[in-house]
């Protein structure tokens, strides 16, 4: 994982910037002056004077040894080709987690799928069984001698 010293245009966390003499922490800014030579728009941590004695702190910490506006073409070119790599082994990471995810949640659904044909046919073996124990007394009902009203038959001979 990178952190901010290693991306020249982060900025640093609150709790990993330096304490200045007066035990605050910094403050960071952008160099503005001409001078020193090379120095402007390189960044630096300075006290942030919020001390009510009004005493001068003089801390200073640069961050940048040259200004971000002055890196090479090709030091930004590789530069922006590392955040890119960086971005895409992200995606892939994230691809792999969620197709992985997508292959258990589908076993899952198999598995199910399976479960619910089982049950399905149990009942239907089940609503079979029933069809069979209600039709066999039906049947010979018939055969006792009444016709389908339930009237006795007679017979003549």
């Amino acid at each position: 994982m990178s952190t901010w010293r290693d991306d020249p245009n982060a900025i640093p966390p609150w709790n990993e910037r330096p304490k200045c003499h007066c035990g605050f922490r910094t403050c960071l800014q952008v160099w503005t002056d001409p001078l020193p030579q090379g120095k402007k728009g390189c960044r630096f941590f300075k006290c942030p004077d919020i001390d009510d004695d009004f005493k001068a702190c003089t801390f200073m910490q640069w961050i940048d040894t040259r200004p971000l506006g002055r890196v090479s073409l090709k030091e930004e070119q590789e530069r922006r080709v590392r955040q890119q790599q960086i971005r895409l082994k992200g995606k892939e990471d994230e691809l792999k987690r969620r197709r992985a995810e997508l292959g258990q949640r589908e076993a899952a659904l198999k598995i199910q799928e399976e479960q619910f044909q089982a049950r399905e046919a149990q009942f239907k073996r089940e609503a079979d069984e029933q069809k069979n124990r209600y039709k066999e007394p039906a049947q010979s009902s018939t055969t006792d001698g009444r016709n389908k009203k339930g009237k006795f038959l007679r017979f003549t001979q």
